[in-house]
């Protein structure tokens, strides 16, 4: 009896050994049912966001943010519910006191998927939290478009040939 189960325990042991007996990996990760999200908020320093910063955008400066142009627009994930109860536009940035001395103010308008959200006007330089409600009728894609416009901007000069409007260091829909 010892010589069959030695046997048998050699012969268990010879085909986990052989390859075919070998586990296989399991794979996980995204399906084709379930394509990848962009991120509903973006760091725009982030090189792994860049493509959703579609217009308006400049080099990423001191590793953490960007001058916008004038007009500028990023894709942004939609949270998920938020087709449902809505969400908050987030927009963290910096107006330089340059901005400021030489035009006195600026005012920024948001519009996702067209519709014009209220805007904000700055009078001052400083660190600010732009915040908008958004529909949730606006947000039943997985992803959206938010423009961004400011009624003035820096003209390009001598010192610098960019069209200069604020600074941002981050921009994101959350969820309510």
């Amino acid at each position: 009896m010892t010589a069959r189960r030695t046997a048998a325990l050699l012969l268990i042991i010879g085909l986990c050994a052989f390859p075919g007996c070998k586990r296989s990996k399991r794979v996980t990760g995204q399906t084709e049912e379930e394509p990848p999200r962009a991120p509903s908020t973006v760091h725009v320093a982030d090189p792994n966001v860049k493509s959703q910063l579609v217009a308006g955008w400049y080099d990423v400066e001191q590793n953490s943010w960007r001058w916008t142009s004038k007009r500028f627009a990023v894709v942004l994930g939609t949270p998920r519910g938020a087709g449902s109860r809505g969400a908050e536009l987030q927009m963290h940035l910096t107006i330089p006191d340059v901005v400021i001395s030489k035009l006195k103010s600026i005012a920024l308008t948001a519009s996702v998927q067209g519709k014009v959200l209220p805007p904000e006007t700055y009078n001052q330089p400083g660190d600010f939290l732009y915040l908008r409600d958004v529909p949730g009728n606006l947000l039943s894609t997985d992803s959206v478009r938010v423009d961004f416009v400011l009624d003035k901007a820096l003209p390009p000069g001598n010192m610098d040939q960019r069209e200069l409007g604020i600074v941002v260091d981050r921009v994101g829909l959350e969820p309510k």
